[in-house]
This record gives structure tokens, sequence and C-alpha cells, in this order.
């Protein structure tokens, strides 16, 4: 495998399952393919709502180079001063300027390319942020010194239209749009005209036999008797489900998105 550099962004990692689903699976992914960088979801790590920063920490040592997160990310009060330090762990960027932590950063891939990871977070039936539109015009075109070529934007949204759009705005000036946050992964994975790779949902990475990663013991009575309950992380084994994109480093045009769904027994 070979033609550009290898971004494996993987789905949100739900709960204790999906980190050691992540911590077994990661080392031989990585070598088998020929993975450069490797950015994760991170927000739903610490029992399925929120990160921690040990958690964090524990994710950083098992092969993820950089965390990207949405609305959970504040679930965990002890985050917020850790987010504020140079960890490669992300916020979306269109959260106030004032709230801790960043929406972007750079990073050095294995093979010694740079890529810029974005965060952002979608608005509609969310938090009503910041135009995650306006803040990245202002990020890609305004930064004081111009985004290495390679460009990963992690867009953390509800529906798969507002994820579309920002796919089609963004075409040509990211290397790819990854969507997070549904935790169902979405068929539509491809390589737009201008170069930018495309993927309304990666899935997340958490127990199979659940609804979204938590168990159908606290999910169902919300949906058949309307009671308020505690969402617990389901037990059984782990959907890993991430995408790899193959970006030229001289230009970050995306030649190929691949999606890799394998099923992980922890």
């Amino acid at each position: 495998m070979s033609g550009g550099t290898r971004i494996c962004v993987i789905g949100d990692i739900i709960g204790k399952p999906g980190r050691l689903a992540v911590m077994h699976a990661l080392p031989d992914l990585r070598r088998e393919l020929e993975i450069d960088l490797v950015i994760a979801n991170g927000e739903n790590t610490a029992a399925g709502a929120g990160l921690t920063p040990s958690l964090a920490e524990e994710l950083l040592g098992g092969g993820i180079d950089v965390i990207t997160s949405g609305n959970h990310i504040w679930d965990k009060r002890e985050i917020y001063d850790y987010l504020d330090t140079d960890r490669p762990v992300l916020r979306p960027i269109n959260y106030p300027d004032e709230a801790p932590g960043r929406g972007w950063l750079v990073h050095h891939a294995d093979d010694g390319t740079e890529v810029a990871v974005i965060n952002a977070m979608g608005r509609v039936f969310m938090n009503q942020l910041d135009s995650p539109f306006t803040k990245l015009d202002e990020l890609l075109d305004g930064a004081a010194e111009p985004l290495p070529p390679i460009r990963i934007l992690d867009f953390h949204c509800e529906i798969t239209s507002e994820k579309n759009a920002m796919g089609w705005y963004l075409d040509g000036r990211v290397s790819g749009v990854v969507g997070t946050h549904t935790h169902v992964p979405t068929a539509d994975a491809r390589v737009l005209p201008g170069g930018t790779a495309y993927i309304s949902d990666i899935g997340m990475t958490g127990p199979r036999d659940s609804v979204i990663g938590f168990s159908l013991e606290t999910v169902l009575p919300r949906f058949t008797r309307h009671l308020p309950t505690r969402f617990a992380v389901a037990d059984g084994p782990v959907s890993f489900n991430a995408v790899i994109i193959t970006a030229d480093p001289a230009t970050g045009r995306a030649s190929a998105i691949e999606q890799v769904q394998r099923l992980v027994e922890v």
C-alpha cells in the first residue's frame, strides 16, 4: 500500500468495551493497513459519556495520535484544565473562544507529513453554537499561517443533511470530512469531485448488541414507557468502525476512503 499519507479515523469509542477493543485491535491494524496517523472520537469513553485525563492518556498511549470530541466533552469536569494543556485532544472549534481547549491542531504523521486535524460540531438538534461553516472559513482562509495541505475534519453532527452540506462546502479545501455522533455507519463513503474524502457517519466503536452502544434494559424503557433511565454501556463483542483516508502530502487531495468494520471480542 502506498500512494500517499494514510490517516485512520475511528468512530465514537463507547465506554470500557470500546476502549479495550481499540487497544486490542489498533496495533495490528496499524501495521496491516500501513497507517501513518490515527484520529479517534473519544467523547464517550468514560462510561459512555465524557472523557477524563486518565482515559485520554490511555488512548494516546495505545496508538491513537489525536482525540476529537463533541457535545459530551464537558460531561466530566476534570477534563476542563486538561484541554488547556498541549496534549492532542480537541473540542469543537465552534464553541466560544472562552471555552477550554482548542478546535484544531497540526500533528506529524509517521511518514513525516504534517496533518491538520479539525473538530467541529453541527447545530441542527444540537447546542446552538457559532456556525461551523463560518468557523471553518475563518480557519481555512484567515489563519496566520496556511494550514498544511492534508486537513481532516471530524464533523460531530446529528443529521446527515448538515454533514452532507459540510462535505460539499469544503470539497477541495480539506482532505476529508468524516461524520461522527450518531454511532451508526453510513454507506456513502466516497471522494468528492474536488478531492475531499467524505462519509456521513463512521459509526461507533462500541458493543454491537446494543442501542448505539447502550444496554437494551436501560434504553428500551425510554421508548416503550417514556420513563427516564440512566443509560449503561452494553457488554459483548464490539463493532470496530473506522475509515482510512489516503491523501497526497503535496496537494492534500484524497485518492481513496476505505471503511474498516470489524468485530472484536473483549
